[in-house]
């Protein structure tokens, strides 16, 4: 039986973003998945939004929170499905088959996560790209070289989360980089690298909205490596930045799928 996937939205005053968001996992062909919305509390106007669509969700929470990694928290909680993912409220399906290749992966009952690649795009125009975050198969140590998963990529299964936890909210902009870290680092789960564009993701989230939220991520990052005795030098922080470069330079090839 092919696995249910739950995907989780998390959104604080997106009234601008999270109607494609919605639309896109709405378009997704993969028939048994599921689609959490949790809610900051937004003043906004995304309420309304999220109302108008509430038929296509399986659950809606619209209550005040700690951050984006409580709220994610929240979705793990409720989420039902095999294989837990996230796409945000800046952020969209490539296309309408992202799910399909996701339950691929997961037909392999050996895998516990998967990835893939995503492309930032401007602000105000989805189809403009910035940046390419072509990712890569997983080998031990390459975290402690600045590498990590693009995280709205990111699917694992829920008795993952269950058995080793959920995001350290004490790390308000990259939990995600230490719970990728825990998972593959640390516990060494069995993930698969797809080389495929699954994500557009409108440039400016909170990791790198302002230059000292980079700054703030990227020490934040370093403590987590600390944290769990992943020999890290203060160069660290120099090679995790350098390592973004070549993802401004760099394009997708015109199909829209990785190479």
């Amino acid at each position: 039986m092919k696995p249910q996937i739950s995907v989780v939205t998390v959104v604080y005053n997106g009234v601008n973003t999270v109607e494609e968001t919605l639309r896109s996992v709405a378009a997704q062909r993969y028939p048994n998945k599921e689609h959490l919305v949790i809610d900051g509390g937004s003043t906004d106007g995304t309420v309304d939004i999220l109302q108008r669509h509430r038929g296509q969700l399986a659950t809606l929470v619209s209550e005040r929170d700690r951050g984006i990694y409580d709220a994610m928290n929240k979705g793990i909680e409720r989420a039902h499905g095999d294989v837990i993912g996230f796409l945000n409220a800046d952020d969209s399906f490539m296309d309408e088959n992202v799910l399909d290749a996701v339950a691929a992966v997961f037909e392999n009952p050996d895998v516990d996560a998967c990835y893939a690649d995503l492309i930032y795009v401007a602000q105000n125009d989805p189809n403009r790209i910035i940046r390419y975050w072509k990712s890569r198969p997983y080998e031990y140590g390459l975290f402690k070289r600045g590498w990590m998963v693009a995280h709205p990529t990111f699917y694992v299964r829920r008795s993952v989360y269950e058995r080793l936890g959920g995001f350290d909210i004490s790390y308000k902009i990259q939990a995600d980089f230490e719970l990728a870290m825990r998972f593959l680092e640390i516990h060494r789960l069995r993930s698969t690298y797809v080389p495929q564009i699954w994500v557009r993701m409108r440039i400016g989230g909170e990791s790198n909205k302002t230059f000292m939220n980079v700054v703030r991520g990227n020490l934040e990052a370093y403590r987590a490596c600390r944290k769990h005795g992943v020999n890290v030098t203060p160069f660290f922080l120099l090679r995790k930045v350098l390592s973004r470069l070549p993802q401004f330079i760099q394009r997708p090839i015109s199909n829209g799928r990785g190479t």
